[in-house]
């Protein structure tokens, strides 16, 4: 394994909570190539031979494990694009932290771009956590474009954690859930832009098998210049039942804009959607600072307790 110095300990820490090399199954990818890899008897990860990725493949009823693939970009000019594939087991239980932490030195710009497929078979249960983050003295920009394609098959579950911390001065996220037969998706998406940072979140869900359901809520904070869009598309084809509620604070000058969509294909299909946007409430403000804090530390408690 090629050594961490103190930048990557510190983007691993942000992105994936790691303080040193995890136990279990994980892949550590730097600057366009892996560095460490671990497997175990149940959670295998193979290196794919047709193009920059690999396959994560979890055995059926495997219970209580992890896999951490957290990506670190750690020097300016680095355009990377990576193609990671997993395949969850049947009646498996599993957490994924992936997440990308990227610090850009100089003035060129500095990608990411991850292509995730994940196949949750029957009756398995996945935990997906991605977190994004950006930093570094250069002026190079910080780019983060994840794609994500999941299947959940009967009776399978799927939960999301998507949070884009800080730092990412422009990211496109693109998500595509399917989800069949009594499977059910729950996803959370946090998300906080400031100075001229834009970001943009795509979710598509089909909900294609009887008594299936999803939860889709997505909390964000635009702040100075910043911008925003969230395209969150929802298709009922059975007898289903979904929720998209959206919420974002605005401040300064940013820009946002919420677009949730429902379809409904079939009688017996239930969808909701709900979105709002607005600044914070003066008396919030005021209440904290009757209780001493400044007015900056009032505002930064509601904001973190927002985004929590």
């Amino acid at each position: 394994m090629k050594v961490l110095d103190a930048i990557d300990k510190g983007l691993l820490e942000t992105i994936a909570g790691l303080h040193e090399i995890p136990r279990g199954a994980y892949n550590i990818r730097k600057n366009g190539s892996g560095i460490s890899r671990n497997t175990t008897a149940n959670i295998d990860i193979i290196q794919k031979k047709d193009k920059p990725g690999i396959d994560i493949i979890v055995r059926p009823n495997t219970k209580g494990e992890s896999v951490h693939i957290p990506v670190i970009v750690s020097a300016e000019g680095i355009e990377d694009v990576v193609y990671n594939t997993f395949e969850i087991g049947a009646g498996a239980d599993v957490l994924v932290v992936a997440g990308c932490g990227i610090h850009n030195p100089g003035a060129k710009k500095s990608q990411h771009d991850g292509v995730h497929d994940l196949y949750v078979r029957k009756g398995a249960r996945l935990k997906y956590v991605e977190k994004h983050y950006g930093q570094g003295e250069g002026n190079g920009e910080k780019i983060l474009n994840p794609r994500t394609f999941i299947e959940v098959e009967e009776g399978g579950v799927a939960e999301l954690e998507m949070v884009q911390i800080k730092g990412v001065d422009r990211a496109k996220r693109d998500t595509e859930i399917r989800l069949h037969k009594n499977a059910r998706l729950i996803i959370v998406e946090r998300l906080l832009t400031y100075k001229e940072q834009t970001a943009e979140s795509n979710v598509n869900v089909e909900l294609l098998g009887e008594e299936s359901t999803a939860q889709i809520i997505s909390r964000s904070v635009a702040q100075n210049n910043s911008r925003q869009i969230f395209h969150l598309n929802m298709i009922g084809k059975s007898r289903c039942r979904g929720h998209i509620q959206c919420d974002s604070i605005i401040m300064h000058d940013a820009q946002v804009s919420s677009i949730p969509q429902i379809t409904a294909l079939h009688s017996d299909a239930q969808l909701i959607h709900e979105a709002a946007i607005g600044k914070i409430a003066s008396e919030q403000i005021t209440k904290l600072m009757s209780l001493g804090l400044t007015e900056q530390e009032a505002e930064d408690t509601i904001l973190q307790g927002f985004l929590k």
